[in-house]
Order: C-alpha cells, then structure tokens, then sequence
C-alpha cells in the first residue's frame, strides 16, 4: 500500500515536500516513481529512484527543481518540490513496480491515492 501526503497550495518559487509511505513491502526492493496529473492531461512521470542502489531520473520540466529521496528505516519516499510553477498544479501519484524505473504509468501495479499541489500566487 502507497500513501501520499504533504500536498497544498503554494506561491510561485515556492517549495513543498510530498512524502509516499509505503506498507507490506520492503521499499527498497522496488522502483519507486512519482507521476503527476493535471486537468485534462496525461498522467506524466517527473521523477524515479531505481530499487536497490537508488539512481534518480527526473523529467526535463522539473530536471533541477524536484529531487526524489528514500528513508528506507521509515519506508517514506520524498519528492523535495523547489522553485515551484503554476505548470506544476496537477494531482501528484507515487508509484511502485519491479527494478527498473520508467516513466510509463502502465508499467506500475502499486499507486497510491494522489495528493493535490496547486501552484497559485
């Protein structure tokens, strides 16, 4: 189970940090994705951290901005959100599956509920 939290409003050039608490399987062990999703747009990968040894890939609207971080001891990913846009506004969705990352949403089985950021002045 993937649970998302720490979503809200916030300024532009702001940040926010979403956490994915996640239950009945060794974090590490898989690749963990966070995905987000605005009104009448695809769902979009913007970040993933690889099982095991943990290398990151992020996006290229948000390569510099957002930055993914694990806590295996408290089974907690993090998504550090900086220098936030309004074009960031969307649901945001982490996701867990296998080894390898991917920014594909149908190559995750494990998603969490979402949580809203919303990016407005």
């Amino acid at each position: 189970q993937l649970v998302e939290s720490g979503g809200g409003l916030a300024q532009p050039g702001g940040s926010l940090r979403l956490s994915c608490a996640a239950s009945g399987f060794p974090l590490d062990y898989y690749a963990i994705a966070w995905f987000r999703q605005a009104p009448g747009k695809e769902r979009e990968g913007v970040a993933c951290m690889r099982s095991v040894e943990g290398t990151t890939y992020y996006a290229d609207p948000v390569r510099g901005r957002l930055t993914i971080s694990r806590d295996n001891a408290d089974s907690t990913v993090y998504l550090q959100m900086n220098s936030l846009k309004p074009e960031d506004t969307a649901v945001y969705y982490c996701a867990a599956e296998g080894t390898y990352c991917s920014f594909i949403a149908s190559d995750f089985g494990a998603w969490g509920q979402g949580t809203q950021v919303t990016v407005s002045s």
